[in-house]
């Protein structure tokens, strides 16, 4: 018996396996070792106010943005190296061309329509084709109307009735001149020319026709009349256009829109006249704009004398814009980001530091700043990107460092004597498991006989 209290009192932590009573007094002693140090990690790590500080500050929606650009500091190395260059901000007028795409129309001013004011037959047509060139004066076709007849013979009787109360008296003297005077009147309202009446008058001899002249130079484009049809009053015989000037008509964008006066100087060249360029000005800008193309059109009046421009015709407009004195920076200098615009002002100690800037009108290689920077001031012209990825990235680094879980850190040795007099660590053997330490043998009953 004595023997058997002697084994279970028997201390080998390297030998024999201890008995079961021994054996339940080491795991609840680990249990309650666990339970300590993982209070004791609880504590040192904040407690839960702190996880709960630590699960907000985890917030992705407070990570440092795109757009939040830090100054950035840059050796002379680094700036050669990625091709960092610098301008100055000045003040200068932009002079820029606009170029648009037109095309080429009728002079709405120079546009005539020959319709008779009378009801007839067409006798015969002097101009029978569409697009025959015309001179002012030129007869264009021979009208007969019975009212014309009938107006005529009204005129000769009040001819002779004037001339038969020459010696009667005033009233009837003035009277047989009214019947003449609103005869002649008539005729003249119908467009009857002068002349026809007044060869009616002095030969007393009716015509049964009456010609039609043009009442302008151009060419004919539209020809509604055939010989011996019936044409009422109002109906369109004849279109006669002038094309002496023409209209050039083109779309230009709404951010040229502030550019366009009237009265500015514009040179036109045309695919089909190549090597040709035509001066003409601006005459007018439309006062709406085309809600799918974002363009607003600008007529332009064009000389055209020898008549080679032709309606229709592809044409190629541009003119120059130019801005009052504007402070201006190089168009590379700016940087958009969709919702501000950036540059990168050097200050005094070299640092680059973003800057907010108002933009105004632009040409191909500089833009007006309207607000946040000052003439005389240095900003980076070129590898803007660059530099503003540098800053991003300084901005998400510096955000980084409040995150949980980012506070990178070496973690501790237990070194010995030897080893911080500099002497190498000796590498623990491959073959060395968990079940060779003390408590960690987890096999079966090794023991051996009591």
């Amino acid at each position: 018996m004595s023997d058997l209290m002697d084994a279970a009192t028997q201390t080998e932590p390297f030998g024999r396996r201890a008995s079961g009573t021994r054996r339940w007094f080491m795991v609840a002693g680990g249990g309650i070792g666990l339970v300590v140090i993982g209070t004791v990690v609880y504590l040192v790590a904040g407690g839960g106010g702190r996880g709960e500080s630590a699960a907000a500050g985890h917030n992705h929606a407070a990570a440092p943005s795109a757009d939040s650009a830090m100054p950035v500091s840059l050796s002379d190395t680094d700036r050669r190296r990625i091709g960092v260059t610098f301008a100055r901000v000045e003040r200068s007028p932009l002079e820029r061309q606009v170029r648009t795409v037109a095309q080429v129309v009728y002079d709405e001013t120079r546009v005539k329509e020959v319709v008779p004011r009378i009801d007839g037959y067409v006798e015969q047509l002097y101009v029978n084709a569409t697009g025959q060139p015309v001179a002012r004066g030129e007869p264009l076709f021979a009208i007969y109307s019975p009212m014309l007849v009938t107006t005529q013979q009204e005129m000769l009787l009040a001819k002779r009735l004037t001339e038969q109360v020459t010696g009667g008296t005033p009233d009837a003297v003035q009277g047989a001149a009214a019947l003449l005077e609103s005869a002649r009147t008539r005729l003249l309202y119908w467009e009857v020319p002068s002349d026809a009446i007044d060869r009616v008058l002095s030969t007393g001899v009716m015509e049964k026709t009456v010609t039609l002249r043009s009442p302008v130079s151009g060419v004919v484009v539209q020809k509604s009349v055939l010989a011996g049809q019936r044409i009422m009053a109002g109906e369109l015989a004849y279109q006669i256009v002038d094309l002496s000037r023409v209209w050039i008509e083109g779309e230009v964008f709404e951010p040229d829109l502030p550019a366009v006066k009237v009265g500015q100087r514009v040179n036109a060249e045309f695919p089909a006249l190549p090597g040709e360029v035509r001066s003409g000005r601006i005459a007018y800008v439309y006062p709406t704009l085309n809600p799918e193309t974002r363009t607003a059109r600008v007529r332009v009046e064009l000389a055209n004398p020898d008549l080679r421009i032709k309606p229709g015709m592809y044409a190629t407009f541009r003119f120059a814009a130019q801005t009052g004195s504007v402070l201006n920076v190089p168009r590379s200098a700016v940087l958009v980001t969709g919702k501000r615009a950036l540059v990168f002002v050097r200050d005094s100690i070299g640092a680059l530091v973003p800057r907010e800037v108002t933009l105004g009108q632009g040409t191909d290689d500089r833009i007006e700043v309207m607000s946040g920077l000052m003439e005389g001031e240095t900003v980076v012209a070129s590898a803007t990107f660059l530099v503003d990825a540098e800053s991003n990235l300084g901005s998400a680094l510096g955000g980084m460092a409040n995150m949980p879980g980012m506070e990178v850190t070496t973690p501790p040795q237990r070194l010995s004597p030897d080893t911080a007099q500099g002497a190498p660590v000796p590498a623990v053997p491959s073959d060395t498991t968990m079940s060779d330490m003390p408590g960690m043998n987890q096999g079966g009953d090794t023991a051996g006989p009591d």
